[in-house]
């Protein structure tokens, strides 16, 4: 979807920071998100994708004024109340007994739990399907298309209506635009698109500079096709 949270490319912003010394996390809370979020997930009570577009729905002023794990704790809440694993007004009570002392986080082993985790953290969840026919291969000429979606994308607004080449094929995977909204059966080929950085941001991008970006089938059109 069009949004806040989409802000590459866009003017305003300030420059990129970058920050070799900053610590992973600022606090503890940062990293009991970070695992609960994990955990969460790997119970399967929502995916990847519907976290991502719970960020995506954030209210614009809200997003911009919170931090990165304050995004991904907000997105964990609301995912939770919408998969009905708790309701909103249980997940408040227990945030106001929390605040009043007067309920503390619980301790408890869960031994296939720690298992199941140690798998996620060492192999990853693959998102790689069997594979379909694809319509582009390595060397192609292709434009994205124009997509302005009310649901979850991953395909950046700075890239669309951009011609690019091909230069790598992924297999078939997991389209999140559909696994965000409970559909992860649909899957397409993956790309990865190089860009040169004249076609994204105009004739002041410096010489022979260029971006590839992963983008699904969906996302594309052959060069020479007139977008509707």
């Amino acid at each position: 979807m069009n949004g806040v949270h989409d802000l590459g490319g866009m003017d305003g912003m300030g420059a990129i920071g970058y920050a070799p010394e900053e610590p992973t996390f600022h606090a503890d809370w940062e990293r009991e998100v970070f695992a609960t979020v994990m955990v969460t997930m790997a119970q399967r009570q929502y995916n990847m994708d519907s976290f991502r577009h719970a960020i995506e729905r954030m209210a614009p002023a809200r997003y911009l004024g919170v931090t990165y794990y304050e995004r991904w704790l907000a997105a964990m809440e609301k995912r939770l109340v919408e998969e009905g694993v708790v309701s909103a007004d249980e997940l408040a009570d227990r945030i106001a007994r929390y605040d009043d002392g007067e309920l503390l986080i619980p301790e408890r082993e869960a031994p296939t739990l720690v298992s199941t985790m140690q798998s996620v953290i060492e192999h990853g969840g693959s998102a790689r399907r069997d594979d379909t026919p694809q319509s582009f291969v390595v060397g192609d000429a292709v434009r994205v298309r124009n997509i302005n979606s009310s649901g979850h994308t991953r395909c950046p607004r700075y890239v669309r209506r951009a011609e690019g080449t091909v230069e790598d094929v992924y297999g078939t995977q997991v389209l999140p635009d559909a696994n965000a909204h409970g559909d992860g059966g649909r899957a397409e080929p993956l790309y990865s698109v190089r860009f040169s950085g004249v076609e994204l941001w105009g004739p002041d991008a410096e010489a022979n500079t260029s971006m590839s970006v992963d983008l699904w089938e969906s996302y594309l059109e052959p060069i020479g096709v007139v977008e509707s």
